[in-house]
């Protein structure tokens, strides 16, 4: 089956790779955004699905618009292709380039459609709590994640997971069901589902005001904030940004699920849960892991910080190397 791919991060080389090392497929080239500056020397870096593509001499066409681009559309025409795959591009495809494929657009999906529409739905999926998310494969129309789904693909989402580790295993699981997906749409064997429109939302862009904690709002809301937006949460410390990475909601209804290590917080619970402070106050250091916040309900463990100009640390080494003291408050103070 001929294949042209297209896609742009990290999340999509899985999918990218499944279908270059599977003997049915024959991917004929990758499609993805113009290379863009990175770094202290604002250096042109490709992406990784061109790092891949080229890796595997696979010719990549990289228009800054794929529906106003006169080449890749004659070259996407020409390439006589049965399917587009489609995993994380970045760009609306337009309803000509949606005709073009024997079996349509084939996009992979990192949520159960139709819940998280649009550009972020892992992050979008962890800061609404969800205990299960997964992977949708869909015959793309020309709405945004609009289109008819073919399969679907659950994973459980733990307490202390964040998007980054959910998009990991997400991306694994596309790349299979991507495969099974082709596989058995050449064959006839699935039947398009339309999606409910009724019960769709939406995994909007996120902006910048979206990383700004808020301490009045609930320990596990902040939580959910903070792994799901990984790791560019921020709050102020002394007056300077400091981003919170990694968190642990505490008390009774999250004993089961935490880890051993913070098993002795629960052992502490009777003391910590009598100590009360104003939201964003430190209200206890607990030894070898780090502070606690009062947040606007209930407590919140510290389990890994970043400092501005320094590298990530422990709750506990930001303790220790910067004297914190129980009374001190988070988010005071404007952030930088």
């Amino acid at each position: 089956m001929r294949v042209i791919f297209l896609g742009t991060p990290q999340f999509a080389i899985p999918t990218l790779e499944s279908l270059l090392n599977h003997p049915d497929f024959e991917v004929i080239a990758a499609v993805t955004q113009p290379d863009k500056p990175r770094g202290r020397g604002n250096q042109l870096t490709p992406s990784p699905v061109k790092k891949v593509a080229l890796a595997h001499q696979i010719p990549v066409w990289q228009p800054k618009r794929i529906k106003k681009d006169p080449e890749t559309l004659t070259n996407l025409r020409q390439a006589s292709a049965d399917a587009f795959v489609v995993a994380a591009y970045g760009q609306i495809l337009s309803p000509e380039i949606l005709a073009m494929p024997r079996l349509g657009c084939i996009n992979v999906h990192g949520s159960i459609l139709p819940k998280y529409r649009g550009a972020a739905p892992i992050q979008w999926s962890l800061y609404h709590g969800d205990t299960e998310t997964g992977i949708t494969t869909m015959l793309m129309d020309e709405g945004m994640d609009t289109g008819a789904m073919l399969l679907k693909a659950y994973t459980p989402v733990g307490l202390l997971d964040n998007a980054h580790q959910i998009a990991e295993i997400l991306a694994r699981q596309g790349a299979d069901l991507l495969i099974e997906t082709l596989l058995k749409l050449d064959r006839g064997e699935i039947q398009p589902v339309p999606q409910d429109p009724s019960e769709a939302t939406y995994a909007p862009l996120i902006k910048k005001s979206d990383y700004v904690i808020d301490w009045t709002r609930p320990a596990i809301a902040i939580h959910n904030q903070i792994r799901g937006f990984y790791p560019n949460c921020v709050t102020s410390f002394r007056e300077q940004p400091l981003k919170v990475i990694a968190t642990a909601p505490l008390g009774e209804d999250y004993r089961s699920q935490l880890p051993p290590d913070l098993q002795k917080l629960q052992q502490q619970w009777d003391t910590l849960s009598s100590v009360t402070g104003s939201p964003g106050e430190i209200v206890s250091i607990v030894k070898n892991l780090g502070p606690i916040v009062q947040t606007g309900d209930g407590l919140l463990l510290l389990r890994e910080v970043q400092l501005a100009g320094k590298p990530p640390r422990s709750g506990w080494d930001f303790v220790n190397g910067t004297r914190l003291a129980v009374g001190e408050v988070l988010g005071s103070s404007a952030i930088a």
